[in-house]
């Protein structure tokens, strides 16, 4: 029997934790057959963007033709971006609308689609604010995802004070966290200093863990640098638990997240925190088929050894797991957020490229 075909009743390594802790699962997808499967594991919400439209429209192509080709004839003039962004509604709608019940049942805390911004705005903050403004209309469940870039941040915070729950993403660090938090704590006194309601509101922080790791990876083979085999799997997980404990502390009213999978412990070491993980499906299948056990790890600190070692060799690991270690104008000038955001550009111009062989056919090949 294949994992993806286990049984609801069976009690998987996710549907564990999420039955016995307070962890929660996201599914790092909005493909209605893995968010289907996620939701069946214990999964109450969801993300979209244009990598996983472009993923997702690729494995599902023969489902989605039709809607694309009538996209194309009711909006005659649209380019082809204007297509593709149309489709990242429509995927995300529905998705929305799956997640629905559990949105219903708990009151705004979980049950959301996450639909991301055109990261091509991340230095634009009144675009920003307006897209989010537009995507949190699209579904009563909508969590929108603005960048943790400098146009970023009081962007988040506009959006936090226009009643909009955010989740901050291209996220990596413990003073972006921190820049996040604050911005939604100012957001949400001040819809409380005018009497609005803020009870409805589930916002989240991201840390794209296995990013950080392998920008760290990236600056060993740069600066030829030699440690210990295995440390650099724990950087991401080293800044995700010092920044939680750090919220707890101050009490923000925000969750953080984690995103960006390489191993099993951007799971498994968060397991027990008040926390959401959000792995692609792919990964949660090997989830469900490990012997991992399932307990609460979020408060073991990481051995201090590998975090000293780490600090020693890589500046921007002292960086990014240091409260004053990046200021909030040299956010766009890190290496794991131009790596990021060019990769999630770049996804928006393969997305156009897909529905510009429906718009305009190429001659050469007949398709």
């Amino acid at each position: 029997m294949s994992q993806a075909s286990v049984p609801v009743s069976y009690k998987s390594p996710l549907h564990q934790m999420t039955q016995s802790t307070p962890t929660c699962l996201w599914n790092d997808s909005a493909s209605i057959q893995e968010l289907t499967y996620s939701i069946e594991h214990g999964a109450v919400g969801a993300t979209c963007n244009p990598v996983i439209v472009h993923s997702v429209l690729r494995k599902e192509l023969p489902a989605w033709k039709d809607r694309i080709r009538s996209l194309i004839d009711e909006f005659p003039s649209a380019t082809e971006d204007e297509i593709a962004w149309q489709l990242v509604r429509d995927i995300s709608i529905k998705g929305a609308a799956l997640l629905k019940p559990i949105f219903d049942r708990e009151g705004g805390r979980n049950g959301r689609l996450s639909i991301q911004t055109d990261p091509r705005l991340y230095r634009d903050t009144a675009a920003i604010v307006r897209q989010a403004e537009e995507f949190s209309r699209l579904a009563p469940n909508m969590i929108v995802k603005i960048p943790v870039t400098r146009a970023g941040i009081p962007a988040i915070e506009e959006a936090t004070y226009a009643g909009i729950s955010i989740n901050a993403t291209v996220c990596f660090t413990l003073p972006q966290c921190i820049a996040v938090a604050s911005a939604v704590e100012r957001g949400m006194q001040r819809r409380e200093r005018e009497g609005k309601d803020i009870s409805s509101m589930g916002p989240v922080c991201t840390i794209m863990v296995g990013r950080l790791d392998d920008w760290l990876k990236v600056q060993a083979e740069k600066e030829a640098i030699t440690l210990d085999p295995g440390y650099l799997e724990w950087a991401g997980v080293a800044v995700f638990k010092k920044t939680y404990r750090l919220f707890r502390e101050r009490g923000y009213r925000i969750r953080l997240l984690s995103a960006a999978f390489r191993n099993h412990m951007h799971w498994s070491e968060f397991i027990g925190g008040d926390v959401v993980i959000s792995p692609p499906y792919s990964w949660q299948l090997r989830f469900n088929a490990s012997e991992v056990e399932v307990r609460n790890r979020i408060d073991e600190p990481v051995d201090p050894t590998i975090e000293e070692e780490l600090s020693r060799k890589f500046l921007d690991f002292r960086r990014a797991s240091t409260e004053n270690g990046i200021a909030i104008e040299d956010f766009d000038a890190f290496g794991a957020t131009r790596r990021t955001l060019r990769q999630f550009i770049a996804a928006c111009g393969e997305l156009n490229a897909l529905v510009r062989d429906f718009m305009l056919p190429n001659p050469d090949t007949g398709s």
